[in-house]
């Protein structure tokens, strides 16, 4: 259970505020968004990784943020989408202007989210690529990895490119270099118990007293299998045979391995039970490169943990292997290359654009349509949990307290500027239901 928090809808933006003042060195905040960039701005002529998604993962996102790793993070609510103009806005203050590629976990909000984004910043030039993770096995068959969720397998991706990018690779190459790490990346996560969102009264889902869940997913989706608690043995066994069950043939059998705990499981644990997983793929044959154990992609307070592993070539292993220094996580002595050079101080600072005056006819249209909102938002509350409960049952459950907290934004004075803007909010939604597919405008203040 989380048990440091102030008001829940805010808890995200209390995290990034604290985040923020313990490491300025390190990454500085972007104006209008839930995110950051490296500290300094971007770098001239690098290609940027922008990586994100919900909160409730940390260290991933905002805490591998620095030299040899990410560029941009951002971040939305508890395991929910940032939204496309939180991503447009991170993206463009870590643009150095060599390109940006987006990276997230393989979820519907991140990819409708991340894609809008995408297409906006193309269309104001800056080339963007998008490379969604899918290690997963449990999440999908081996004929269907496209639709695989993406889990702990996300830091090992996210390294090497990054790694990559840092090492002067252009735009084409650091796409490249991130769909073969992700190609070889397969990952297999266990439960213990669900995990609790700060002011919910239970956990996301359950796992019965001396049982455990396998196939998890980061967001509290539950597992596909239960199983009576086992020896760490045995759970090493049923962990490693899973990720081992579609090891590519043809490969060299080194691999960079991660044990990742989800938030609630002791590193000592960790630590015995990676003992078992280490001894099992060596007399498998795996030669491990510098495994990592530890807290990588956490989900809250879940108790458990995640096997990766990310089957290595020459190339791989040495943006695997490269320097990075972070909030979370460091490796060797890393130097910024001297190719690259400070593009602007205060990059992040996006300035927000002035909305026209709003026209009578508008603002009575806006009325209209803000009765029709607060209607919506009055029914969501009163069906919170409900729409909660019905969530678990296939997802995660975080579908009544997501609603919430997207409509409870802070509020603004109600002047015809902010008028104006809503109804262009509006007419987006609008276009969203009639016309699906179609190029999506923005007036660059809302929406």
């Amino acid at each position: 259970m989380t048990h440091i928090y102030n008001d829940p809808a805010e808890f995200k933006d209390d995290v990034i505020k604290g985040f923020a003042a313990a490491y300025p060195h390190y990454v500085q905040r972007v104006e209008g968004a839930s995110g950051f960039v490296r500290a300094g701005g971007p770098l001239e002529s690098k290609v940027s990784l922008v990586i994100g998604g919900g909160s409730g993962h940390y260290p991933s996102y905002s805490g591998v943020l620095g030299t040899g790793f990410a560029d941009g993070a951002v971040l939305g609510d508890l395991f929910a989408s940032p939204s496309a103009e939180q991503i447009y806005r991170v993206a463009k203050a870590a643009d150095g202007g060599a390109g940006v590629v987006l990276g997230f976990g393989n979820y519907a909000g991140d990819r409708l989210n991340f894609g809008v984004a995408a297409e906006r910043l193309i269309n104001e030039g800056i080339d963007t690529r998008i490379v969604y993770v899918t290690d997963d096995v449990a999440s999908a068959s081996p004929e269907e990895q496209d639709k695989r969720r993406g889990i702990a397998g996300t830091f090992t991706v996210y390294k090497i490119a990054a790694a990559a990018a840092e090492n002067g690779a252009n735009l084409d190459e650091v796409e490249r270099v991130m769909r073969a790490a992700n190609a070889a990346t397969y990952s297999f996560g266990v439960a213990f118990h669900g995990c609790t969102m700060p002011g919910a009264d239970e956990p996301l889902f359950t796992v019965d007293e001396g049982s455990m869940d396998f196939g998890l997913g980061i967001h509290g989706e539950p597992g596909i299998t239960s199983a009576r608690w086992m020896s760490a043995k045995d759970l090493a066994s049923k962990l490693v045979e899973s990720v081992l069950a579609e090891r590519p043939g043809g490969i060299s059998g080194r691999a960079a391995v991660v044990l990742n705990g989800l938030g609630a499981t002791k590193y000592e644990e960790l630590f015995v039970l990676f003992g078992h997983v280490s001894e099992l793929l060596d007399e498998a044959g795996v030669e491990l490169v510098s495994p990592e154990v530890g807290e990588l992609v956490t989900s809250l307070d879940m108790a458990g943990c995640s096997l990766s592993v990310t089957w290595l070539d020459d190339e791989l292993e040495g943006y695997w292997l490269a320097p990075a220094e972070t909030p979370a996580f460091r490796r060797g002595t890393p130097v910024v290359s001297e190719r690259f050079t400070t593009r602007r101080t205060g990059a992040a600072q996006v300035v927000e654009a002035e909305t026209a005056e709003a026209s009578e006819e508008s603002i009575a249209a806006a009325e209209i349509a803000r009765k029709a909102v607060d209607a919506i938002y009055a029914t969501v509350e009163e069906n919170k949990e409900y729409l909660g409960r019905i969530d678990a049952i296939a997802g995660d459950g975080d579908h009544g307290i997501g609603m919430s907290r997207g409509q409870r934004r802070p509020q603004r004075p109600r002047r015809k500027p902010r008028v104006a803007s809503r109804l262009c909010w509006l007419r987006r939604v609008t276009r969203s239901a009639t016309r699906p597919g179609a190029p999506v405008e923005s007036c660059g203040n809302c929406c």
